[in-house]
């Protein structure tokens, strides 16, 4: 159970650090939330990391957030209480990436959803600028994910994220958007609708503070969150340059399923994703049922194989079907012919022509054998 005083300590440092600030979360990590707090407000300038974070010190007032961010209905999640993810704990092991990365102090939480409730949840990434194949295909994905039970994480913003918050919304199930602004702020503010939605039946995350706004770093700090929040990602859509690509990168460090959805071969906005699968750094899924099957324990949510439909001479014997083969479909020839044309004995020829006529396959005529009305029906044009 975290105590009134750490959880005051965390909360102070949420409001004086950056989002994935290698040094102060690693340190925060290490130490706990007062001691590092209380190293900051003693020995400010002993690195010139800490800098930025101890001259806010003075100007912040952590109570007075945590009061009007309970007003609000936001929470402050932090290690050691019962709601936080402990798949955040990885974090401390994944390294760095763009200078971001460690666990964080604390998650600011909005909506009823708790994080440690979280059933099988899945990361549903992509390009801003999606085409509407790459959101129908996102949507349609998180609605089969979450009818199964999945929860769909995204980051909310536009094209692909939000199709697959919309996709998890259609089918009444749960999903949770993960913010790089304070979860009071809708951002993009075209999606102020559903972001209240999410607040209001599933949940709203962010590690920044109530109020912070979206810097671009902060996006590459949240798409760790996303990753690790969640058992794999998945990538629908992504240019070579894409933010999507980098929640894959910290999925595959954290150990993650990453999977990519193949696009059109000659569109752009699938470029990233086509060389996270040339290269072997994602597996390639079509659909919700591919993402089940791979996320799933052993023998659960496996997919059927497609499979042509299946003829009447399928079931012949590899012979029955050389035989098969070598008869005319409407000039007949006589059984040496086809033996012939077959490459097998004329005796064996003979017997296999007899059982084929059995059930249908060929038909002997006075002047030889001919191919029978379902055999016929049935030939490839």
């Amino acid at each position: 159970m975290t105590s009134d005083a750490e959880r005051l300590a965390r909360a102070t440092l949420s409001l004086v650090a950056e989002p994935g600030d290698l040094r102060c979360l690693g340190l925060t990590r290490e130490l706990g939330g007062l001691r590092f707090l209380e190293f900051l407000r003693e020995q400010p300038d002993l690195r010139p990391e800490l800098t930025a974070a101890s001259g806010r010190l003075a100007a912040v007032r952590p109570e007075r957030v945590l009061e009007a961010a309970a007003r609000r209905g936001i929470r402050f999640v932090v290690p050691g209480d019962e709601e936080w993810p402990a798949s955040l704990d990885d974090l401390a092991g994944a390294g760095a990436l763009h200078a971001r990365g460690e666990v964080p102090v604390g998650l600011w939480v909005r909506g009823p959803l708790r994080l440690d409730q979280l059933g099988s949840p899945v990361a549903v990434v992509g390009s801003r600028s999606s085409t509407a194949y790459g959101d129908h295909i996102a949507s349609a994905m998180a609605a089969v994910l979450g009818a199964a039970g999945s929860t769909v994480v995204s980051g909310a913003a536009h094209g692909v994220d939000y199709a697959a918050h919309r996709g998890a919304v259609s089918a009444d199930a749960p999903t949770v958007a993960v913010l790089a602004c304070g979860v009071d702020r809708a951002y993009p503010a075209a999606h102020q609708q559903m972001l209240d939605h999410l607040a209001e039946h599933h949940a709203v995350v962010s590690e920044a503070p109530p109020g912070a706004a979206p810097f671009r770093i902060r996006f590459l700090a949240r798409n760790r969150i996303i990753a690790a929040l969640t058992r794999g990602t998945v990538v629908v859509e992504a240019a070579v340059r894409s933010g999507a690509l980098n929640t894959a990168s910290w999925a595959d460090r954290l150990h993650r399923t990453v999977m990519g959805v193949p696009g059109p071969v000659s569109s752009a906005a699938s470029a990233g994703v086509h060389e996270l699968i040339r290269v072997g750094g994602a597996a390639l899924v079509t659909s919700g049922e591919d993402v089940l099957e791979l996320l799933g324990a052993a023998g659960e949510h496996l997919v059927d194989v497609p499979r042509a439909p299946s003829r009447p001479r399928d079931r012949l014997s590899v012979r029955a079907r050389q035989v098969l083969d070598a008869v005319p479909v409407s000039a007949p020839a006589p059984t040496a012919s086809v033996a012939v044309v077959a490459g097998l004995g004329a005796d064996e020829v003979e017997r296999l022509l007899d059982a084929l006529a059995v059930d249908g396959h060929v038909e002997r005529l006075p002047s030889g054998w001919r191919l029978g009305e379902m055999a016929r029906s049935t030939i490839d044009p």
